[in-house]
């Protein structure tokens, strides 16, 4: 892989698209960092697809090492701007807003602009750009603006135009200020007179180079060629933008003097280079059979392409490249009609903009005009004829060994790296939504179930096994994508093997999809074994409550829950569960008993557990009885079954309103039996933790997936989120982060329970109101099991 340097002082500039880790540092997405041109050249002239390249962080002058594909080039003086924004994650937010970028590139002593201070706005007007302290062993220096405050503006300033002992303009005192391009706003008008005027497109007749031609030119002695990309004048002197014909993937123009340009043939055909391999902005090569510049069907019978049509375009050399159309038109001085493309991969020039106009937006690097002719329908979402499945065929990102290997699931920046975006999680097709929601938040994250990929159980099916390990968690594991038809060859086995014709296309439940695959396929124990009523062997796969409406219960939690039905049906687990999950109480898809339901992020089931030691809830001593009757009187805490040591239990039930409760008594370890002084030997508390959340609205299942350690680490998927066509189409899965959750789990209960669904951010209302199904686990008795 071949990265453009930067040009000007001899060094190359570039910012982290994403963190990475070097020994004990890291380096969040949006720091800077550089390297010599010879040092880039000694990296790569010998290995063109060198992967790792070392540079000098530019915040704190470290060297590291770091992979290639985390690092955008930036020009030198787009690197000084950034470099006046403090912090990495907004200089990132500031670099890829690039109108605000390029008008800061533009601006200029006298222009008048609007500075934010203390998140007020006030008028002023430039008066300094450049560097306010220099450190002779950086190698590059911030560049502030020094702006005069005016108007409203006047006295909130800190200086007078000095800094540090050092004059750069002179105002009067506290009408000065000096701030980074991020916290101006720049307004261009008539009174604007910025010292460097706009690039813009000339076609006078005085100019030997227009915009199309084809240039060549020197760099350190070599020949080049490329495209005139632009052609303006800064002063008296004249200037060609110029994209060169370079192998690598490039964004980056050189900008060259005009009496340093040599033009060639204008090119009649294309109005792009020929480029090597991994170029976005090419000439693409022409189908045998052109479609029509009108997007009227081509080969196959085709659909016409639009606007968010999936195409492949074929670059020179036979590469391809594939993305989403994203704008339909003309282009100036351009006669054919043109297609702005939105690339899957960093393989464009541009993030939308076309000779200073931005004809649609997407991230830097993805995108890339061509004519609407080279583009093709994308051959990974086209169906076969006769067939009813339009699902996405197989392609490079799922070329797994056929030996059987083990995927670690993704956690923290790998599963949002991974995991994260369009086409991403599993893809649905055919109401197999319930499927696609209990899949993903099973293993996406988690390996508590992995036993199931592995293990060889007494009555498991190998091709059913071989299936959901290759197929389906493997890829996820390692793409983050896995195609429908992977999911429906799994559907049409459990038809076979379930002797239910209904699992290929039918509406199903998750809990039905998962006790016939975990019981009557793969023959793995039951996950919950429970005791009730004295009587053991009621083993289960899902846990489901059942219980009256509660009155004093508005928006309950998880824990309320599952302590109300255990102790409703006198019910008692014998064993701590590695997986523990939980369906919510209701009446058919449609009812359901509560309006929200709280998550809890921790499942305590100390209390649950048959004749494990319990703890006194007024002293903390061991406790020997157990009293229902207590747990519904509301002088208590509204959370943990009640039980007592012989003590607290006399003096709590001497209350008249007590005195008809009847305990009963609980087996105490015989450890356990002889404990003193009072308190001296804590109960152990066994909790379990939270990692998806399965909702349902309107028969249509979505997954929260809790991706890390914090409360803000929940992602939200839904198998069908998007579609491209109509019934012939297919579904387009996508994985969002949803941090907004964590606003509402730190609300107090009467706070959440006053809050209005329509009101909630982001899908928290999803979380909060759709809850279906919950999943815990047991880290610790995973590894047993």
């Amino acid at each position: 892989m071949s990265l453009p340097p930067s040009v000007g002082d001899g060094n190359c500039y570039y910012i982290l698209t994403e963190g990475c880790t070097y020994g004990s540092k890291y380096f969040p997405p949006g720091s800077l960092c550089c390297c010599s041109e010879r040092s880039y050249l000694r990296s790569f002239a010998d290995r063109p697809s060198a992967r790792f390249l070392k540079v000098i962080m530019l915040d704190e002058g470290s060297t590291v090492t770091v992979t290639v594909e985390i690092l955008q080039p930036v020009r030198r003086e787009v690197a000084a701007l950034l470099l006046g924004i403090g912090g990495p994650s907004e200089r990132l937010d500031s670099f890829l807003e690039r109108l605000s970028l390029e008008a800061a590139l533009q601006a200029g002593p006298g222009q008048k602009v609007t500075v934010e201070i203390e998140r007020q706005h006030f008028p002023g007007v430039i008066r300094y750009v450049g560097s306010i302290h220099k450190s002779p062993l950086a190698a590059l220096s911030p560049v502030f603006f020094g702006v005069e405050l005016q108007g409203e503006g006047e006295n909130r300033g800190r200086s007078d135009g000095s800094y540090h002992g050092t004059e750069y303009f002179k105002c009067k005192p506290g009408c000065g200020i000096f701030l980074p391009f991020s916290r101006i706003r720049f307004t261009p008008g008539p009174d604007n007179e910025p010292g460097k005027q706009k690039p813009k497109v000339e076609t006078e007749e005085g100019v030997p180079v227009k915009v199309g031609d084809a240039v060549s030119f020197y760099v350190d002695e070599v020949l080049r060629k490329g495209i005139a990309m632009a052609v303006y004048r800064e002063g008296s002197q004249w200037f060609v933008k110029v994209c060169p014909e370079e192998e690598g993937t490039t964004d980056i123009f050189r900008e060259i003097p005009l009496d340093s340009v040599v033009k060639e043939n204008l090119i009649s055909q294309s109005v792009f280079p020929t480029f090597g391999s991994d170029v976005g902005l090419g000439h693409s090569k022409q189908p045998k059979r052109q479609a029509s510049e009108s997007g009227e069907e081509g080969e196959s019978g085709n659909p016409p392409l639009e606007v968010n049509s999936m195409v492949q375009i074929t670059l020179d050399k036979g590469n391809q490249v594939f993305g989403i159309i994203r704008w339909l038109g003309y282009l100036p001085q351009i006669k054919h009609k043109m297609a702005g493309v939105e690339l899957d991969e960093d393989k464009g020039v541009t993030a939308g903009e076309w000779l200073g106009k931005y004809y649609f937006h997407c991230a830097p690097k993805r995108g890339l005009f061509v004519k609407l002719q080279s583009c093709q329908p994308d051959v990974r979402f086209q169906s076969s004829r006769g067939s009813d499945l339009n699902l996405v065929e197989d392609s490079e990102r799922e070329a797994l060994p056929h030996a059987p290997v083990s995927f670690p699931p993704l956690r923290n920046e790998d599963a949002v790296s991974v995991l994260r975006g369009r086409m991403k999680g599993i893809q649905g097709h055919c109401n197999s939504c319930y499927m696609d929601a209990a899949l993903f938040s099973l293993f996406s994250c988690t390996s508590v179930l992995d036993s199931m990929l592995f293990t060889p159980f007494t009555l498991c099916d190998r091709n059913v096994q071989e299936i959901l390990r290759e197929e389906i968690v493997n890829p996820l594991r390692k793409t983050g994508f896995v195609k429908a038809r992977s999911v429906m060859h799994l559907r049409e086995q459990l038809t076979e093997k379930g002797k239910c014709s209904s699992f290929t296309n039918a509406e199903k439940d998750p809990e039905e999809f998962l006790s016939l695959i975990m019981q009557k396929i793969l023959g793995i124990e039951p996950l919950l074994k429970l005791q009730s009523g004295g009587h053991e062997g009621l083993d289960c796969y899902c846990y489901q409550i059942f219980m009256d409406k509660q009155e004093d219960l508005v928006v309950p939690d998880v824990q309320q829950l599952v302590e109300h039905s255990f102790l409703t049906y006198d019910q008692k687990l014998v064993e701590i569960p590695s997986c523990f999950i939980i369906q919510m109480p209701r009446f058919g898809k449609e009812y359901k008993m509560f309006s929200k339901i709280i998550p809890s992020l921790e499942l305590d089931i100390t209390d649950l557990l048959l004749d494990s030691p319990r703890e006194c809830c007024v002293c903390g001593d061991v406790a020997t009885l157990e009293c229902s009757g207590c747990f519904k009187d509301k002088m208590f805490a509204p959370t943990g079954l009640k039980q007592f040591c012989s003590t607290c239990s006399k003096q709590v039930h001497s209350h008249y309103r007590r005195r008809t409760h009847k305990p009963t008594r609980l087996h105490v370890p015989e450890e356990f039996q002889c404990r003193s002084p009072q308190g001296s030997q804590r109960v152990p508390r066994e909790k379990m933790e939270l990692f998806a959340v399965l909702c349902i609205e309107t028969s249509h299942y979505v997954s929260f997936v809790k991706y890390g350690p914090e409360n803000e680490h929940w992602m939200f998927f839904d198998s069908m989120a998007d579609r491209h066509g109509d019934e012939n189409g297919f579904n387009i899965p996508t994985v969002t982060l949803c941090p907004e959750v964590a606003k509402y789990l730190d609300l107090p209960l009467a706070v959440l329970a006053l809050e209005q669904p329509r009101d909630m951010d982001g899908v928290a209302k999803r979380l909060f109101c759709d809850a279906y199904m919950y999943m815990y686990q047991s880290k610790k008795m995973a590894l047993y099991k």
